[in-house]
């Protein structure tokens, strides 16, 4: 699934009536005619021919056939592409710069195009234009312009209750390739997947930080860390997604976002089989012991992966409207999904990511729970009103995160851990909930204290001015000039 591409813009339109202009000008001048010659042959003023050259009137079709046999030549010649010289090429880039918004926006008077404009001056305008393009778009790349390209695609998300049919089709065709007959996917299985797709894998001590796998897609291989921890067939699958989705690099968020979910709800297709898992919870549905924790064990993936397959499956198979968290011990969320109104907290621009769960939530309080092996339930009184949540403690080398997947009241019947005791009342998105201090607290230190915050690394970083997706193309190239193949 790729996304769409968008409608042909005013420049490009511009960009085919100056090529054919330029034509027009070459052959004519080529043939030794005056303007006034070419428009008495059309039946034009010389002004009008004048205007066509400068690409300044879209052509009809039949004033290029009426053209092309005034100058004897096919019309197919003077709607080539091509410009017709090195130095038209300049001067169409040059006047489609020009007649750009950015120029525009400079408020300069346009360079006219004139014989005696020279070459070295036209590319020195052009590269300066390059220039400003390039700061605009990194200033453009700001966290602001992610956080609302992320809220957008999580509602994307949500219509579609966060399931995608072409790329569960996509995991089937896969699977049944590789002769997967069912049941978790062996690192074996998922090797044999990368072979079919004509990939070598390649296991190094030495992946560049700012990755999680490297394709050299000039020999084929893919390239995985020898050992980071969690799920040793997420980082090939996910690579292995990327290709499979013809994924190219993003040139903005919304594409970086896309390709992510795409890639990542491609990889948890192929571990967790829609048509394995949907019979299988349906079974669990009819015995009322649906829980995370068995799709987890069944399968052999982590506990996030099956919570996030879940929310895939469960309102378009089950009809159960769900929602997942992923937190912090810090209480920030880092991904978060819904269907079911759990009313998520959010900043101005309809962000989620990267605000605080409430104290009472479970994905909060599944902190203080010394038992971090058994999943913590909870119902939690909203102001929209009752949820039930189930939430387990994963440990990583960034700290620890709670992963919790929860449904309103009305739909908890069918989950195990229903008959939890554990219940909070939750008054948030208020500020006395948990966010204002105790009006006593407030009287008592209010003035007399100065805490040092521990400012996130994130909060003041720049975006980079190379890739705003993170990645450090240098250190990619001189790892893939490393381990390429010898010889070459």
């Amino acid at each position: 699934m790729t996304p769409q591409r968008p409608p042909v813009d005013h420049d490009e339109e511009m960009l085919d009536a100056l090529t054919i202009g330029k034509r027009i000008r070459s052959l004519r001048t080529q043939r030794g005619m005056t303007l006034d010659d070419l428009g008495a042959a059309i039946g034009r003023a010389a002004s009008q021919v004048s205007v066509l050259e400068n690409g300044k009137r879209e052509p009809k079709v039949s004033d290029l056939q009426t053209v092309a046999k005034a100058l004897s030549v096919p019309l197919a010649e003077l709607l080539s592409a091509e410009a017709p010289s090195p130095r038209a090429a300049r001067e169409i880039a040059l006047e489609r710069a020009q007649s750009g918004p950015l120029f525009s926006s400079l408020g300069l008077a346009p360079v006219p195009v004139r014989k005696s404009l020279g070459d070295e001056a036209i590319e020195v305008i052009l590269g300066l234009h390059a220039e400003l393009e390039r700061l605009h778009r990194e200033r453009a790349a700001t966290p602001e312009d992610a956080r609302r390209a992320n809220t957008e695609l999580r509602r994307q998300m949500r219509r579609q209750n966060n399931y995608f049919p072409e790329l569960e089709a996509e995991a089937r065709r896969l699977l049944a390739a590789v002769g997967h007959a069912g049941g978790p996917l062996s690192q074996r299985t998922a090797s044999d997947l990368a072979a079919h797709l004509g990939f070598t894998l390649h296991y190094v001590p030495d992946l560049p930080d700012s990755t999680r796998s490297v394709s050299d897609l000039a020999h084929h291989r893919i390239y995985l860390p020898v050992s980071r921890g969690g799920d040793p067939r997420g980082a090939l699958l996910r690579a292995l997604a990327g290709q499979v989705l013809g994924a190219k690099e993003p040139t903005d968020y919304d594409q970086f976002l896309l390709q992510r979910v795409e890639t990542n709800y491609l990889a948890a297709a192929l571990m967790i089989p829609e048509d394995d898992a949907v019979p299988f919870l349906l079974q669990a549905r009819d015995r009322r012991e649906l829980s995370v924790e068995d799709l987890r064990d069944a399968y052999a993936v982590t506990y996030e992966t099956a919570g996030h397959r879940f929310t895939n499956l469960a309102t378009q198979h089950l009809g159960i409207p769900v929602h997942f968290l992923k937190t912090h011990e810090t209480g920030t969320i880092l991904k978060a999904y819904e269907n079911d109104d759990a009313q998520f907290p959010t900043d101005v621009l309809g962000a989620v990511e990267g605000q605080l769960v409430c104290r009472q939530w479970s994905a909060r309080q599944v902190f203080d729970i010394a038992d971090r092996f058994s999943p913590y339930n909870q119902y939690t009184d909203k102001p929209n009103g009752t949820y039930w949540c189930s939430s387990s403690i994963q440990s990583t080398s960034r700290g620890d995160y709670s992963v919790s997947v929860g449904t309103p009241f009305a739909h908890v019947k069918w989950f195990r851990g229903r008959d939890t005791t554990h219940r909070r009342t939750s008054g948030c998105p208020d500020p006395a909930c948990c966010r204002r201090p105790p009006q006593g607290l407030a009287d008592r230190w209010t003035g007399r204290t100065f805490p040092s915050p521990r400012l996130q690394s994130s909060l003041l970083a720049a975006v980079p001015s190379e890739s705003f997706t993170g990645v450090d193309r240098t250190e990619v190239y001189a790892f893939l000039e490393q381990h390429a193949p010898s010889g070459e």
